[in-house]
């Protein structure tokens, strides 16, 4: 049975053996391993443990063979896991794979299994102004547009995300004509309520100042809550700081802070994202309370 997991997610340790490279060709098993070498013709060779296999290049992703896809694409997994289907043992015993053939089956799987709202694992794989793409099984990608990766703005998708970061997504929209799959991920990261449930008004926490206005600075205390900071000195976006918060308005869904110092962003530890959701389906969602219409997204 194929599970379409993201490449990387589903690496067997130790490689696959003689006997379980026939098998899943005779099958039709999709198989992972890493890429060691991507030759001068762009083919790749893929360690399989046992021996190497030959994904050629025609073959190492949907939309190469007509010219819709870059070769960076190619290039760039050399290092990384990819997924594939054994078309032949060729007469010098390497085995013939195909990442496209397991692409394919993925997002036909996806069309007839999946639908707006699902949640889902995906891996991130490259990083935009606009957003980032993701794969969601067998280095099929979509694309998380920047305005769905969170609820607090950021300029940039690497202000969230890291390349080959593992993380949780929900399907935004599905166009069976061409194939394409848009994601999102803001509403698995918890409603005004519950990332506010966190603090208390007299609690110092820190943040990152993701936008600076006359009246104030916008500071970020989780990727779905925001509070403005009464500015007592110069605060620049990406900043570091240190907050007071001065009082939590659950009616009018505003937290007030006051900052108190700039950070060392080095001296921070890294945050995890905090999921409520990482799995089943959403048919909708509401950020904010009742009545705040603009705060609800459906699908």
């Amino acid at each position: 049975m194929n599970y379409y997991l993201p490449e990387g997610m589903g690496l067997r340790r130790g490689g696959h053996s003689q006997e379980g490279i026939r098998k899943a060709r005779a099958e039709g098993t999709i198989l992972q391993a890493p890429v060691v070498v991507c030759t001068e013709q762009h083919d790749l060779l893929v360690d399989l443990g046992c021996c190497t296999g030959l994904i050629p290049r025609n073959e190492t992703a949907i939309g190469v063979a007509e010219g819709a896809l870059r070769d960076i694409a190619i290039l760039s997994r050399v290092g990384k896991a990819v997924s594939f289907r054994v078309l032949d043992i060729m007469a010098n015993g390497m085995p013939l794979l195909s990442r496209r053939l397991a692409q394919e089956e993925t997002r036909q799987h996806l069309f007839e299994t999946r639908r707006p709202g699902d949640i889902l694992p995906a891996v991130v794989t490259s990083l935009a102004a606009f957003g980032a793409f993701c794969d969601v099984g067998c280095g099929l990608p979509s694309l998380m547009g920047i305005e769905r990766i969170s609820v607090s703005r950021i300029s940039h998708s690497r202000d969230r995300f890291q390349e080959d970061q593992q993380i949780f997504a929900i399907i935004q929209s599905m166009d069976p004509e061409t194939g394409r799959i848009q994601l999102s991920h803001r509403e698995l990261l918890g409603t005004w309520a519950e990332n506010a449930a966190q603090f208390q008004a007299g609690q110092t926490v820190t943040g990152i100042v993701r936008s600076v206005k006359d009246y104030g600075a916008f500071v970020e205390l989780t990727p779905n809550l925001s509070g403005l900071a009464e500015p007592n000195f110069d605060l620049r976006p990406g900043d570091a700081v240190s907050v007071y918060i001065k009082a939590i308005l659950p009616e009018r869904l505003k937290i007030k802070l006051v900052a108190l110092r700039k950070l060392d962003p080095a001296s921070l530890p890294p945050r995890p994202l905090c999921y409520f959701h990482t799995a089943g389906h959403l048919d909708s969602w509401r950020y904010g309370s009742e009545g705040c219409a603009k705060t609800v997204s459906i699908f």
